[in-house]
């Protein structure tokens, strides 16, 4: 695999989410899909497919439900990694759905990785995927996710996603909390036990999640990079800015 000498992946797999409608980032996505709005002369998409490259993931499978068309044109006869297409036309499955959807069809081996499509991250000193895959422990984790510090987490404005405790375990920012410390910054791997006996139709992964933390095999790394949370038209030029080193 291209990328191997920087470390050892766990899957040569990667599910890339692609399927949301893209909302809060109207008027922009009126007619193209989120992955597809271009950020410093790319499209959003195109950031992550350079990160599964770079790491050497030989296998994409894309879930696609809003203007799935012009997805599946876009990405179709590239050579690396390989794309598959999941097909939520019919219905979409949000982020927990989608996942079953395509596990139960076969497309997701045991562990995968799991990113979503419309975001930006920066790496640190090396591919992030390999960072993830060095404390990797199937023995202990259902699932094991990148999350961010607040301070490292351009133009985000909520309230924090999670504790990041010291043995790596992750727990959720509880009601009464007016915020948590870290971000999670749509990157995961993903054990199949994370999916099991899993619910029919759309739901979110935070419920997968949230029966991990209560087992105690929810689990998080700090990404060392940057990361930008591109969720409105306004934090395009920002983050243009910011890229291009002004």
């Amino acid at each position: 695999m291209a990328g191997m000498s920087q470390g050892t992946l766990v899957s040569d797999t990667a599910m890339v989410m692609a399927a949301g409608l893209g909302k809060r980032m109207l008027p922009l996505t009126a007619a193209t899909p989120k992955p597809l709005i271009e950020v410093g002369g790319k499209a959003l998409i195109d950031y992550m497919i350079e990160h599964l490259a770079d790491a050497g993931i030989e296998r994409a499978v894309v879930n696609v439900h809003y203007l799935a068309d012009q997805i599946e044109t876009y990405l179709t006869g590239r050579d690396h990694p390989e794309f598959v297409f999941s097909d939520e036309r019919e219905q979409l499955l949000e982020t927990g759905g989608g996942m079953i959807k395509a596990w139960r069809a076969g497309l997701l081996p045991d562990p995968f990785y799991c990113l979503n499509s419309d975001n930006i991250w920066i790496d640190g000193r090396r591919n992030t995927l390999l960072d993830l895959s060095d404390k990797w422990d199937p023995e202990r984790m259902d699932a094991l996710l990148l999350v961010v510090p607040k301070e490292r987490a351009f133009q985000h404005r909520g309230k924090g996603d999670f504790h990041l405790e010291a043995d790596g375990r992750l727990r959720r920012r509880g009601p009464d909390e007016d915020s948590a410390p870290t971000i999670y910054i749509g990157a995961q791997i993903v054990s199949h036990r994370l999916l099991r006996d899993a619910l029919e139709g759309p739901f979110s992964t935070m419920v997968l999640w949230e029966r991990a933390i209560a087992e105690g095999r929810l689990f998080g790394v700090e990404h060392r990079g940057e990361w930008f949370d591109m969720g409105t038209p306004e934090a395009i030029a920002p983050a243009e800015a910011h890229l291009s080193g002004g």
